[in-house]
């Protein structure tokens, strides 16, 4: 199977599909379109709803009445898995023991009845592809668990699908071998150009592999845009908190600035209307790496060192007595500062967020 010989790719549409088990309520009614060819991430902590709208996609599960899904003009929303020409990846692989590397990667193929000659010709491509050529006859229980991810991977594209479905496939990974396979496996999407769903919980994938990411919570569509969209304009708390840390800065809004037990912040030009009616209680957060420390006397805000975790290539910093929240810094991660060193911190007014 060439790159040239994926079918062409199509939009996944999704209409007021909700989800009820037993008389609960697990996934309110979403609506969603997912462009031809692109990679999208369904991205929020376990029991969001997530896994269940991958599933709906797959014909696994069938929305509550109402619902509709929708492969480019086709409506495949009473259509069983084996007739959506989708590939699925599972967390667990769900690879066959008893099946070689070719064997697992032919299966799909092989109940498809395709002619032994056109079988064993896109089997050898997909090999070349996921480099596992030189693996082809060996059984299973004999391969790393990176080799297993790209045989599972093998194995969804064989069938030629219209649509790529990963539910956490790299969770079972250790760290290291999961960032390689996350890298790898951006590029193969890129390459390949398959209208993609990709469940995770992990940030990092997330930013990594998705075109736009979709973040949800108890069973609800928090926001919907591309990676940077949500982590430097994240929709409200719930997005905020989850993709990433955050700090909070807590105090009141007088003439266009925010003032705090540890000095005063400008507001966002947004809010320095508000800021003129009356003083009131307000609140902006940034990220750890959009604040800099400076000398307490001309930094807009002044603490102390708390504490300090040295991570590599940063040291992230923890100071009390700025706000009413202890706040993280992010610095180079030579820097080191005792505990209870007095320090400055300033933060990027561009940086400077404002959330419902």
């Amino acid at each position: 199977m060439t790159l040239a010989s994926i079918p062409a790719s199509i939009p996944i549409t999704l209409t007021q599909c909700a989800k009820t088990f037993r008389g609960t309520r697990v996934l309110e009614p979403v609506d969603l379109r997912i462009e031809a060819g692109e990679t999208l991430v369904l991205l929020g902590p376990s029991g969001c709803g997530k896994t269940t709208t991958l599933r709906m996609i797959a014909g696994l599960e069938t929305p509550d009445a109402g619902g509709r899904i929708a492969f480019g003009n086709d409506d495949v929303t009473a259509l069983p898995i084996e007739k959506r020409q989708v590939g699925m990846v599972f967390q667990s692989y769900a690879l066959f023991p008893n099946l070689t590397v070719r064997g697992n990667i032919g299966y799909g193929l092989k109940i498809k009845r395709v002619p032994a000659e056109n079988a064993r010709r896109r089997i050898d491509e997909l090999l070349a592809m996921m480099r596992l050529t030189d693996h082809a006859d060996k059984p299973i229980d004999q391969l790393s668990g990176g080799q297993r991810q790209r045989v599972a991977l093998a194995r969804a594209l064989a069938v030629e699908p219209r649509v790529l479905l990963l539910d956490e496939p790299l969770t079972a990974l250790d760290a290291r071998l999961r960032d390689a396979l996350r890298s790898e496996m951006n590029t193969l999407l890129r390459d390949l150009g398959i209208t993609t769903v990709y469940v995770t919980h992990d940030q990092a994938e997330a930013m990594q592999l998705g075109d736009r990411i979709v973040v949800m919570s108890a069973g609800r569509i928090e926001q919907i845009g591309t990676p940077r969209d949500i982590y430097y304009r994240p929709a409200n708390r719930a997005v905020a908190q989850f993709v990433g840390t955050i700090n909070r800065v807590a105090g009141e809004r007088r003439g266009g600035m925010l003032t705090t037990i540890g000095g005063a912040v400008p507001l966002p030009s947004a809010h320095r209307d508000l800021s003129a009616q009356s003083d009131s209680t307000h609140e902006i957060f940034f990220r750890p790496e959009d604040a800099f420390l400076a000398e307490p006397d001309h930094a807009q805000l002044r603490g102390c060192i708390e504490s300090s975790a040295f991570l590599g290539e940063r040291t992230r910093l923890t100071i009390s007595g700025a706000a009413p929240d202890a706040l993280f810094v992010d610095v180079a991660g030579r820097v080191e500062l005792a505990r209870g060193t007095p320090v400055g911190i300033s933060i990027g007014h561009d940086a400077l967020i404002a959330l419902s």
